[in-house]
């Protein structure tokens, strides 16, 4: 089938959460999505507008921002690869949905994508697992912002992204390289640190051989015993 194939190139159809469904149920579903791609900046959902769809990240990563009462922005959390963006069943958006780069997503409009979930028990239960999943997320980012160091923040949040984004090796099993998707304001705040301090413990992590700096953006796993030690 037309949609069966396409989705045989996926490079997340293993792990996203069509993975429960066969190459016909594959079809029902895509009959309903689309392609569509964001450059950084652009927002795919508004926090506190009608919630329109849900999509899988195909590929790049997405930020989840709200806005504090005086106006600031809290990036509250990231999305990678094979992650599920939206809520079925929710009428209104929590947060704000906005591209990091380059962003592909696979998009279904919200309310028919939530007939096909009641047709497909296997994915529905996929997602409840993803949902909860993501709340052990969220409360271990709780429990890493108010008790791990600047050190050890940063440790785990360069070893979740270099498990998570789309690296690359020299060979199969040479130090992985990849792109930081965020700046550095970013991640501290991400963090609950400051720029300076996310600054301080990259530069302190590469002087230890632990990580190697490209640029602005390029980063290096070069030794991740020692990450994971700190």
């Amino acid at each position: 089938m037309i949609a069966a194939h396409i989705c045989s190139g996926c490079a997340v159809r293993d792990r996203a959460l069509c993975a429960s469904l066969d190459d016909v149920e594959l079809d029902t579903l895509n009959a309903l999505g689309q392609r569509r791609r964001l450059t950084r900046g652009q927002t795919l959902v508004w926090a506190g507008e009608e919630s329109l769809v849900c999509a899988n990240l195909l590929s790049g990563v997405l930020k989840l921002s709200a806005v504090t009462p005086d106006g600031r922005e809290q990036v509250v959390g990231l999305l990678y690869p094979a992650d599920f963006v939206g809520r079925p069943w929710a009428e209104l958006a929590d947060f704000t949905v906005t591209a990091l780069g380059d962003v592909e997503l696979c998009v279904f409009p919200r309310k028919p994508f939530e007939r096909v979930l009641e047709d497909h028990v296997r994915m529905e239960r996929l997602l409840l697992q993803r949902t909860l999943a993501a709340l052990e997320e969220a409360r271990g980012r709780m429990l890493a912002l108010a008790r791990l160091s600047a050190r050890e923040k940063l440790a785990g949040f360069l070893l979740d992204m270099a498990d998570r984004v789309q690296g690359c090796r020299a060979t199969a099993s040479g130090p992985v390289t990849f792109d930081f998707p965020l700046t550095r304001g970013e991640m501290a705040e991400v963090l609950g640190l400051t720029i300076e301090t996310v600054s301080r413990q990259l530069s302190r992590l590469k002087a230890e051989g632990a990580i190697n700096l490209m640029g602005a953006r390029g980063i290096t796993i070069r030794d991740r015993a020692l990450l994971e030690a700190a």
